[in-house]
């Protein structure tokens, strides 16, 4: 409601600016530039980060599941893994499981991977749209595992250190989780 009522008045002061001799219908005026406002809300930064990060993320440590649940949220781990695994570079992969599934800030993957922000940015961007390509890649088994071990334990414990490194070090050429 309070969004809403912020795009009205925006748009009114818009209108109250702008030079009314070269406006040639007002009512499309005011609808065109409320629509545009309402759209930029509604893609903000804020609105992305209210957005759930998708189904396939473990929920938070229950110690009363029983031994199915348990096994049946690391089968949904593992098979997510394998996607990344199979869809995107080392760099996409790094950037876009620290953001999405564990909510880091920009700033921060930037911190782990020893990048930019922006390129941070800009490799969860390339994710989405790599997620959604049809192209898969041979997956290592081994590396697999090791990527599924480490994600788990690290969603269980909330020690993230571990998984860092694991991601780091993919990134930077030093292990290879191809």
């Amino acid at each position: 409601m309070g969004e809403a009522e912020d795009v009205v008045q925006e748009a009114w002061l818009r209108w109250e600016r702008a030079d009314r001799s070269a406006v040639l219908s007002p009512p499309a005026f005011l609808a065109l530039t409320t629509t545009r406002l309402a759209v930029n809300v509604t893609k903000s930064a804020r609105r992305r980060r209210e957005t759930s990060s998708g189904p396939w993320l473990p929920e938070s440590v229950d110690h009363g599941v029983s031994p199915e649940t348990a096994a049946e949220r690391h089968e949904a781990a593992d098979l997510a893994i394998r996607l990344l695994l199979e869809k995107l570079t080392p760099a996409e992969r790094a950037t876009y499981l620290l953001r999405k599934a564990f909510d880091y800030p920009y700033r921060r993957i930037s911190e782990v991977l020893h990048l930019s922000a922006d390129h941070a940015r800009q490799l969860v961007l390339r994710a989405h749209v790599h997620l959604d390509a049809e192209r898969r890649r041979p997956v290592n088994v081994a590396a697999h595992r090791c990527l599924v071990r480490t994600f788990i334990a690290a969603a269980q414990s909330g020690d993230l250190a571990e998984l860092e490194e694991l991601l780091a070090a993919d990134v930077t050429g030093h292990l290879v989780l191809q």
